[in-house]
């Protein structure tokens, strides 16, 4: 097996982990178990304590003590036996802290399981979309089980059978645990950072890398809404169950082709057009969202989704990969991997649990309200990128040897 079909398979597995449950979680949390938006939001909250310790330890741990395919195989193999435990949990705090359990072992493989592409891969700008596509086809993979799962069923049995969405992440970690092992090797470096995090702080100093730090905070945020409220949105609306997540794919599917043509687009339109065309398009889908009717123009929107992973999220992370010297890159990657898997999501979560328990009339969210906020901060964000955005390849890199 060439090595990037192994890394194919990596990304496939790595995102049918995700896929599995992310998309369910918030309607598996609300109308299963009763928990608050703020007790959601705190549960969704352990992605942002697992993706900072995952970057002052478990990135550390992989950078210089573990070769990365084993540090991937130990982190799947636990992550998988916590999502079997989190199937059986039903108050607060057990499910809280068998969530943080999960995080903090999986969130550390989201970046890793980039970098170990990179390590490999001849020519990451052309290369590198094609093999994360993968990971796109194994969301989207993760999806349809659940129509079969939670179909005809009601009430009770229904309420019961969306804890599944457990024992697939689970059966899917365990698998890329093992697969792992079969991955290229890849030791760890002995000429690394001596302290990443710390050192990828200083990065701000250049104004570019500033700007684009600020941007993709607030897109992490606003991209956290959709996975916060859609699945309950979609309900909502009358959306059965088990259409729910296929729904949500939609965008997964558009992904693949985005994915598929990065490369190109990055070329053709640089890399602050491409950033940006990625941005609104969640303004688009929260737009739409607003309006809340009809059924189909809401499911399509989530087309767009797409474009706000692909042209934004993997763009930065190609970015740094470009534009960044070779001895800053991993303190940079870590960087930017904080704020899009932790502090981002961290601080919507807060967010948009807040405004939802705070947008309730009679017992029930105003979603037009509540999409509204993520809309507007998506045009921020986008003007800011399109003032603010000028980078200078040989200036960063001098600036960051400096």
């Amino acid at each position: 097996m060439g090595v990037k079909t192994r890394l194919s398979v990596m990304m496939f597995l790595e995102y049918v982990i995700w896929g599995s449950w992310l998309p369910l979680m918030s309607l598996y949390l609300s109308e299963t178990l009763h928990f608050s938006g703020v007790q959601i939001g705190w549960i969704f909250g352990t992605q942002a304590i697992a993706a900072i310790v995952g970057m002052f330890i478990g990135g550390q741990l992989a950078d210089r003590y573990f070769a990365t395919e084993r540090f991937l195989a130990g982190s799947h193999l636990i992550g998988g036996l916590a999502m079997f435990a989190l199937a059986y949990q039903t108050s607060f705090w057990p499910f809280f802290l068998g969530m943080l359990v999960y995080m903090l072992v999986y969130i550390p493989t989201l970046s890793l399981t980039n970098s170990i592409s990179f390590h490999h891969l001849k020519d990451a700008q052309e290369e590198f979309g094609r093999v994360r596509m993968f990971g796109t086809i194994g969301w989207i993979a993760a999806s349809w089980p659940f129509v079969f799962i939670l179909a005809d069923k009601t009430g009770a049995e229904l309420l019961n059978a969306r804890s599944a969405i457990f024992t697939v992440a689970g059966v899917a970690s365990l698998a890329l645990a093992a697969f792992s092992l079969l991955l290229p090797k890849t030791p760890p470096s002995s000429s690394g950072q001596r302290n990443a995090p710390f050192e990828g702080i200083k990065l701000l100093a250049n104004p570019a890398v500033a700007v684009l730090f600020l941007v993709t905070l607030i897109d992490a945020v606003v991209h956290q809404c959709y996975f916060f409220w859609t699945s309950p949105f979609l309900s909502h609306i009358g959306l059965l169950d088990k259409w729910n997540m296929p729904a949500m794919s939609i965008g997964q599917i558009a992904e693949i082709s985005t994915m598929a043509a990065l490369g190109y687009f990055l070329k053709r339109l640089g890399w602050r057009t491409t950033m940006i065309i990625g941005i609104l398009g969640h303004v688009l889908r929260f737009f739409v969202y607003s309006i809340g009717s009809p059924v189909w123009m809401v499911v399509g929107s989530n087309v767009v989704h797409g474009f706000c992973y692909a042209f934004f999220f993997a763009s930065v992370y190609i970015f740094v990969d470009d534009y960044f010297p070779k001895d800053a890159r991993a303190s940079a990657q870590s960087l930017f991997n904080l704020l899009i898997v932790g502090v981002g999501p961290f601080l919507g979560n807060m967010l948009w649990g807040w405004l939802g328990d705070s947008y309730k009339v009679a017992g029930v969210v105003d979603f037009h309200r509540l999409f509204l906020v993520p809309s507007g901060l998506g045009l921020a964000a986008a003007a800011l990128l399109f003032v603010g955005f000028h980078p200078v390849k040989g200036r960063i890199e001098s600036e960051v040897r400096a």
